[in-house]
This record gives structure tokens, sequence and C-alpha cells, in this order.
């Protein structure tokens, strides 16, 4: 059998990376964590310490092997964003602001109506950008160096290619 693919997968996430959480379901529920990954092909999200399972490790020459605990996916209903004031979980909806931004605010019973502000570790890149020019990376001189010219041939106004030099 396996695991299925979800049929449905969110386009509006309200869980972000780096964001304080209460598990509502499950055997670790009511317990809390930082969201430390989001898979939104799958509706999943990571949270840091929680939903461990057993995974085990074979024995190499660079790792000595062994049974580890792992963070396991948990799905995205299952966890609810903590009110950044009262520390309660709630529910999470967008409204915009008089200059026009649009941000996160906590709605529900328990909440105080507040704004849940952006974690700051989405600020900083996962993966770097590459900086440096590869083997195959066409050099920088080479693009931006004119080739064209549409108005070389002047008499007709018809565009000619130029040669390389």
């Amino acid at each position: 059998m396996g695991w299925k693919k979800p049929q449905v997968v969110f386009k509006n996430w309200k869980i972000l990376r780096g964001d304080k959480v209460m598990i509502i379901a499950g055997r670790d529920k009511g317990l809390t964590g930082n969201v430390t990954q989001v898979v939104r092909s799958k509706n999943r999200v990571i949270v840091e310490g929680r939903n461990l399972v057993k995974k085990t490790v074979k024995r190499t020459k660079e790792n000595e092997g062994g049974i580890f605990d792992k963070e396991a996916p948990l799905h995205v209903s299952n966890v609810q964003l903590l009110d950044p004031v009262s520390g309660s979980p709630c529910k999470v909806g967008f409204r915009f602001l008089e200059d026009g931004t649009k941000v996160r605010v906590s709605r529900g019973m328990a909440s105080s109506e507040s704004i849940v502000p952006r974690p700051e570790i989405l600020k900083e890149r996962r993966t770097p950008r590459i900086t440096e020019c590869g083997p195959r990376d066409t050099p920088k001189e080479e693009v931006m160096r004119r080739t064209y010219d549409p108005y070389e041939d002047g008499k007709r106004g018809l565009p000619v290619l130029l040669k390389y030099s």
C-alpha cells in the first residue's frame, strides 16, 4: 500500500518555516515547537523535536551505524500557530494595513487579534546563490559585447547582423 499523494495541495499557506506552533492531534498533542521545514507538495510540516520516530542507519566507513531518533512530518491540519500575545493556539487570517502591506492576524475565540510577524529566519536563504562563473558559463565580457546593430545599413533601414571579430 504505502503513502498516497494528497488529493488537494494547499495554495495559501498560513504556517511558515520558523513559526512557533502547537500540535493539536496525535501522540504529541499539546506540545509546542518551532517549524523547521515546510513540505508544501505533501501538505506537511516538520516540528523541531516533536513526532520522533526511530531510524535505523547502517554502518559505513564514515558513519557508525545504529538506531537514531528523527523528526517525522506532521500534516499541516494537525498543528496550529501560537498567538504571539496570549500564547494560546489560534487560527490565522490575513489583513491589509493602511500602507497596503499584507500581514497575518491571529483570530478565533481565545486570540488577541494581533499581528503575527513573519519569522526572521525567512530573510536568509537556505541555499546560497551561485556568484562564481562555472566552466560552462559565458564570461561577462562576452555577454556585454555588442554584436548586433539594427541601424548599420543606413540606406534601407534594414537590420544587419554584426560579425564576430
